[in-house]
Parts: structure tokens; sequence; C-alpha cells
């Protein structure tokens, strides 16, 4: 891929401000983040990109002098496999918009939900998503813009995110890796994958098709989670859950992981602080 992006060890946090954030803005989200002892934060651009060019620059000098990993995560209504051609077309404009406001904010990556099957079988879905990923990296770099383009698993069964399926789409592509969300892999399954030697091969196929450098510059989400026939129904804290995140924790020590990990339970800093205090027993995290 040709990428020196790495960041050399495994930072945590929150998805978007700490709920213990006196003032709910972007800024003082980060700066309780560092005084919290966790050091990544994911932009939540989830219902609109709400940052304007002046706060993102602001961002970027402030998460570096504190030591913060930024991330972003594109909107929710983003959906590549509509039926509609303005929808798609929208949807590729909301990707790329979310990793400019990203890159200026000095993120590290962006992630984004990639749509509903639909009349598509997973086969078909994959191939529409890989092109519009294509599309989106390209657009991206002739911007000059540096920044990991990322599908996410999702928990949905009627949603495209599949292990194998975001792989497929991001295999060979410049600048494109998965995100990989433990807790919605677990939600897909109903439950069966939820072990450390489930989570391990998850990794193992990561690495087997897309390379040390995947484990190396790795995107994960983790929360608590309970799910349905049809998969996820709504996240929940660790201690709610049946998902076991020390499991999922366990085997990204085994492998090595480096990159991002955030917390999207509802508590937000509580959990991402478990998940830290768990890496650092290990002395993993920066």
């Amino acid at each position: 891929m040709g990428c020196v992006l790495g960041l050399g060890s495994v930072y945590v946090g929150t998805a978007g401000i700490p709920n213990s954030t006196k003032r709910r803005n972007t800024l003082d989200g980060i700066r309780r983040v560092a005084e919290l002892g966790l050091n990544a934060m994911e932009l939540e651009f989830v219902r609109g990109i709400n940052i304007s060019t002046e706060v993102a620059s602001k961002a970027r000098e402030l998460s570096r002098e504190l030591g913060v990993v930024l991330t972003a995560h594109a909107p929710y209504y983003i959906n590549l496999l509509s039926d509609k051609a303005d929808v798609r077309k929208a949807s590729v404009e909301r990707i790329v918009e979310s990793a400019k406001v990203a890159y200026v904010a000095g993120a590290w990556s962006v992630v984004f939900h990639p749509g509903y099957y639909g009349k598509y079988s997973s086969d078909e879905a994959v191939r529409v998503v890989r092109e519009a990923v294509k599309h989106v990296v390209g657009i991206v770099a002739d911007m000059g813009i540096k920044i990991w383009v990322r599908p996410e698993t999702m928990g949905g069964l009627a949603e495209v995110g599949s292990l194998d399926e975001v792989i497929a789409v991001v295999e060979g592509i410049d600048m494109a890796l998965p995100a990989i969300d433990f807790a919605h892999l677990y939600a897909r399954s109903l439950g069966r994958l939820n072990t450390v030697e489930g989570f391990r091969e998850v990794l193992a196929e990561v690495e087997r098709k897309l390379g040390s450098e995947a484990i190396k510059n790795s995107h994960i989400h983790l929360s608590g989670i309970v799910y349905g026939e049809r998969g996820e129904k709504s996240h929940l804290n660790f201690d709610e859950s049946s998902f076991n995140w020390e499991a999922a924790v366990e085997a990204m020590k085994e492998f090595n992981v480096e990159g991002v990990v955030i917390s999207e339970s509802p508590n937000l800093e509580e959990d991402a602080l478990k998940i830290i205090n768990a890496f650092r027993k290990q002395g993993r995290t920066s």
C-alpha cells in the first residue's frame, strides 16, 4: 500500500466528546480525553459534518499538543447500494467531505457504514461498494489528502459488513482498510463469536488477506451490545452486555495490534478506561 501512517502503539478513546466534558464542544472534548488519561477521540459526524474548518484546524493543533489521536466517523445516512443514483452520489460526497474535514483536524482515519443489501447479493454488494471506495480514495488522493478510508464491519444482518465483505471491499486498494467492530461481529454472529479463539481468527484473517500492515494500522470499535434474530439491536455498556470485550482485547494483545481502539458504549469514557487499563497490563499502549 505504500503508506507510512502507522501510529506505533495502541491509542484508546471515545466515540465523540466524553460524557463528563463540561462544555460540549470538540476542543473541550479533546482536553477532557487527555485529562482522563485516554489518548484518542473519534469525531462524530454521524448526524452531519458539524465542525468548521477553523475548529478543525484548532483540533489538529490541540490534539497534537496533548498527544490525542483523532479519527472520524462519517454520517450514518450513507448508503452506497441505494436504488437511487442521487443517494449513491451523495453518499460518496459525504465520505469525501468527512475525509476532508477530518484531514484538516489531523485525523488518522475515517470510518463509514457501507449500506444495505437491498436487491444485491453479497458478491454484488461487495463489487458496488468496492468501486465506490476506489472512487472515494481517488478523489481524496487527488486532493493531496492522506487518511485511511474504512468500511466498518456491521452488526445488522441486512447491512453489508461481514468480515469477509469488508476485507474484499478494500483488498489491494491504497489507503483503504477495514474498521473492525468486534461488538458488531458478535451481534452479527448472533453471539457465536465471543471467545479469544474467535477474535484471534478475525485478526488472523485480516492479516492473511491484507498483510501485517493492516494489523499495525488497526481501527477497532468496542462496546457492549444486544442483538436479536436480525443481529444488532442497540449498544450497551460493557457491564450490561454478554459481549466478551476482554477476550477481544486479549486477542489484540496477542497480535500486537497497533492503531486506535474506540469505545462506543453509551458511557463512553468509562468503558474506554477499562479498555486502556486492560492494554496497560501488558504495556501495550502509548
